[in-house]
């Protein structure tokens, strides 16, 4: 069994970059889900735009799909066609590929 855990005690290279510092933080206490929810529900703001992001009252992340709750029927509607081109763009925007169905209640 690999137990290998990230351990804040341990000394790293004097080379490494923050980032390379955070990412070993962020695996090593499990926090990449979290992180995944907060930056689902950033980018689906940024790339829907102030006027979507008017009319959205809750983005959440479960597993691999998006819930997203809204206020307008006629919206839930209209972006109700373009779902699989909002899902790639979103899975683009944070290069990875976290989002598989989104629900619009």
């Amino acid at each position: 069994m690999n137990n290998k855990r990230f351990n804040p005690y341990k000394r790293l290279h004097e080379e490494s970059s923050v980032q390379d510092i955070l990412g070993k933080m962020i695996s090593g206490y499990n926090l990449e889900k979290g992180i995944d929810k907060l930056n689902v529900r950033e980018a689906w703001i940024k790339l829907l735009g102030p006027g979507i992001a008017a009319y959205t009252q809750q983005v959440e992340l479960r597993k691999d799909t998006l819930f997203v709750s809204l206020s307008s029927n006629v919206l839930r509607e209209e972006l109700s066609y373009g779902l699989d081109k909002i899902i790639r763009m979103i899975n683009e925007d944070l290069n990875k590929e976290i989002i598989k169905k989104i629900i619009l209640r």
